[in-house]
């Protein structure tokens, strides 16, 4: 897939420079805090969510322009979920994107100043950024996404369900659910920015970015759990098999490896079959299905 990786290498590159231009400068005071935003968020991570928001964007036709905003959103409200899921009193996590985490490359007080100022300037840039050449209307509209995504009944409610079922048994059903919000919610949002971004889309396009959503969001986490069991740490940049030795529920701990891979091949192939209507403009969004599903970290 060589096309497709100088594709994702140009999303990366793109909502980073678009990232560095809207963090606030470690110059300005308070400095400690700024450089700590710039730290967790620039130059690390895979940025799938991002490239989702563009290769939506792009199957819908969607201003060009205007993608780097929600982009940067969902990478900034990303990146906060980290720095606050590695914290002592969550995870405690010494290493993320190869590097220390937030609260030992600083302090906790600082992690949890980041991790509220990371989600603050996602809205922000929501609700003006200059560049999101959309109606008021729907930038309210993505303004609810993101926050439904971000909320209780999306990340943060699968934390806490996550934090609570350590050393339990969930049934198959409860542990989707658990996923759908805690990793799924944030990638469907990812993908229902970039379509927001174009007013014009038709239903049965949205639907189909739904359903496609929906299908990678749990696929990701998927994979997730099985590079906690196959991953290394040098490929990974965090510890593998922290998730079996804090007892909590995974897919590979309740299937098995096998059929966690064999679940998710299954959603790869929903999410393609989802794609129909998109026609020739859902080809990046293919691609991006496969990576996450045939990643190695």
């Amino acid at each position: 897939m060589p096309a497709f990786i100088d594709q994702l290498k140009r999303c990366q590159q793109r909502v980073e420079r678009a990232l560095d231009a809207r963090l606030p400068d470690a110059t300005l005071a308070p400095t400690s805090l700024h450089a700590a935003m710039r730290y967790v968020t620039l130059d690390g991570g895979k940025r799938v969510r991002a490239s989702l928001v563009y290769a939506a964007g792009f199957a819908v036709d969607a201003a060009d322009a205007a993608l780097d905003v929600p982009a940067c959103a969902i990478e900034l409200i990303h990146a906060y979920s980290l720095v606050h899921d590695d914290l002592p009193s969550m995870d405690n996590d010494d290493l993320r994107r190869g590097k220390p985490t937030c609260h030992k490359a600083y302090d906790e007080a600082t992690a949890l100043l980041v991790g509220d100022a990371l989600q603050s300037l996602a809205f922000e840039l929501l609700s003006q950024d200059p560049l999101l050449t959309i109606s008021a209307a729907q930038r309210l509209r993505m303004l609810a996404l993101l926050a439904q995504a971000a909320g209780s009944q999306g990340m943060a409610g699968g934390q806490a369900i996550d934090l609570a079922s350590a050393g339990k048994q969930l049934s198959l059903t409860q542990l989707e659910d658990m996923h759908r919000r805690k990793t799924g919610a944030l990638i469907h949002a990812a993908v229902m920015l970039g379509a927001y971004a174009q007013e014009q889309t038709q239903a049965v396009k949205l639907q189909a970015l739904e359903q496609y959503a929906r299908a990678v969001g749990l696929a990701f986490q998927i994979t997730d759990d099985i590079l906690d069991v196959e991953g290394r740490a040098e490929t990974l940049g965090k510890n593998p098999g922290v998730d079996h030795a804090r007892g909590k529920p995974t897919y590979t701990s309740l299937l098995g490896l096998a059929e966690a891979k064999n679940r998710a091949k299954m959603l790869h192939a929903t999410a393609l079959e989802s794609l129909k209507p998109l026609g020739d403009n859902g080809g990046l969004l293919a691609d991006l299905a496969e990576f996450i599903i045939e990643r190695r970290q």
